[in-house]
């Protein structure tokens, strides 16, 4: 599922900007291949992180999830030549999206992974270990 299109990323950050960064040719017009690439990038970097917590692909977009696509689209178009504005803006992106895996910030969709990939619920830790030093057997009615 598409989280932004390079149109909302020209909406945002204007397509002068997006000529600047994807016309390799020189021809003065955007290179859609190249920000469909940035796009996609972005969408794999925050589902690594949705897919803790919600099941993918989410059944809507939520605008929060846009403009944080369009952040890091917009980061890794300007590569190493990001300005200081570019980058806080893509580590802000980073530091919501692991704000949104740790559940301490919700996107108002409900939460959940179907059942098969839910961890197992077990009581396995609070039965092993070593017999206990101090029990009812070890007292002789003390």
């Amino acid at each position: 599922m598409a989280y932004a299109t390079a149109a909302e990323l020209a909406t945002r950050y204007g397509e002068d900007e997006l000529i600047q960064l994807t016309d390799r040719a020189g021809s003065g017009v955007m290179d859609t291949a190249v920000v469909q690439r940035a796009l996609d990038d972005a969408e794999a970097e925050i589902d690594g992180y949705l897919a803790s917590r919600y099941l993918l692909p989410l059944p809507t977009v939520p605008a929060l999830l846009a403009r944080i696509a369009c952040d890091i689209a917009r980061y890794r178009l300007w590569e190493d030549r990001a300005s200081d504005e570019v980058r806080a803006r893509y580590e802000d992106a980073r530091r919501l999206l692991e704000n949104l895996s740790s559940g301490r910030v919700s996107l108002g969709l409900p939460a959940g992974l179907p059942q098969e990939q839910q961890p197992a619920q077990s009581l396995a830790a609070a039965k092993s270990g070593p017999a206990p030093v101090f029990g009812p057997d070890q007292m002789g009615g003390y």
